[in-house]
């Protein structure tokens, strides 16, 4: 759903679309980017002995601050645009999804190096730069 709201976000400020249609904008979710996901992996792999472990942010936020962040990025109010339709409300949804990284943190020494509102912006910024002729909100583009 993320990246459905990052993609909408850019083809509104581009002109190209009007109105974005959710579900359920309550539900919470850990999100995390994807790279320090990679890096986590790497560290496992460094480990002597194989081991299970969580990798999340610690952090649950709901639809709702994420169409915060990502429209107020640009200036917008997202009430402005966002729809309610029931059409994409899921049957089995889970309401609050959050990880604990305890064990990950503590044996590997591994942490989210981006936060919530940067890992938003971030998407933002790539979804305006796929755009032809669009340059991001930050003037320096994704990495």
């Amino acid at each position: 759903m993320t990246r459905k709201i990052t993609r909408a976000v850019a083809r509104i400020v581009a002109g190209k679309q009007k109105k974005l249609f959710l579900g359920n904008l309550d539900a919470k979710r850990d999100w995390g980017y994807a790279k320090d996901y990679v890096r986590a992996m790497w560290m496992m792999l460094q480990q002597d002995q194989p081991d299970d472990y969580v990798i999340a942010t610690n952090e649950t936020h709901s639809i709702r601050e994420f169409l915060d962040l990502a429209f107020n990025y640009v200036n917008l109010n997202w009430h402005d645009y966002v729809e309610f339709d029931e059409r994409y409300l899921r049957p089995a949804e889970v309401d609050l999804l959050i990880g604990d990284s305890t064990k990950a943190r503590q044996k590997l020494g591994w942490q989210p190096s981006v936060t919530f509102k940067e890992l938003v912006e971030l998407m933002v910024d790539a979804d305006i730069k796929a755009l032809p002729g669009q340059v991001p909100v930050s003037g320096k583009g994704f990495d």
